[in-house]
């Protein structure tokens, strides 16, 4: 397992791309006092080392018409049959995020729909079908009162391993 370590000029970089993650590598190097080059480096040794998953572009929903945004909780019959029913998930396009979290439910899904009768078809005749799917509950959000990318913040050292463990501060 390879540790990659963030340094001060690496949180700068990711903090820049945060914000704009189309900024050019010459600005970011202005920016940095370093080369176009050096950026450039880095940023590859950023996405081999799996800190840096990608870049996307992102579309409103409300501009596709998709106007509903549901979080539904899922609980499951057995939850050895978690990876069954992810993967049956993700088959369903209105399915945009899944999280498997502690506490009362198994999963909890985020969707998109295109009104309440859509919701309701998504949920009654694909999402409840699932085998292994016990009960849900379903909550419509009202507003996205905060949209952001994580924070990347100074911190004296910081590695990350892309085994699936979290980051830790030294």
């Amino acid at each position: 397992m390879t540790n990659y370590q963030i340094d001060q000029t690496d949180q700068k970089i990711l903090s820049l791309l945060v914000k704009n993650a189309r900024m050019p590598f010459l600005e970011i190097a202005r920016i940095c006092e370093v080369s176009g080059a050096a950026i450039h480096q880095r940023v590859k040794r950023l996405e081999a080392a799996g800190v840096i998953t990608g870049s996307r572009l992102l579309v409103k929903p409300q501009a596709l018409g998709l106007n509903i945004c549901a979080f539904v909780s899922i609980s499951l019959s057995e939850a050895s049959k978690y990876a069954e029913v992810v993967e049956s998930l993700k088959q369903i396009q209105e399915v945009v995020e899944c999280h498997f979290v502690t506490g009362k439910h198994a999963l909890i899904v985020k969707l998109y729909c295109f009104d309440n009768d859509h919701l309701m078809e998504v949920l009654l005749n694909t999402i409840q079908k699932i085998p292994h799917i016990q009960a849900t509950e379903t909550m419509i959000a009202l507003d996205e009162a905060i949209d952001r990318q994580v924070w990347v913040k100074d911190y004296k050292s910081t590695s990350y391993s892309a085994q699936g463990k979290k980051a830790l501060q030294k």
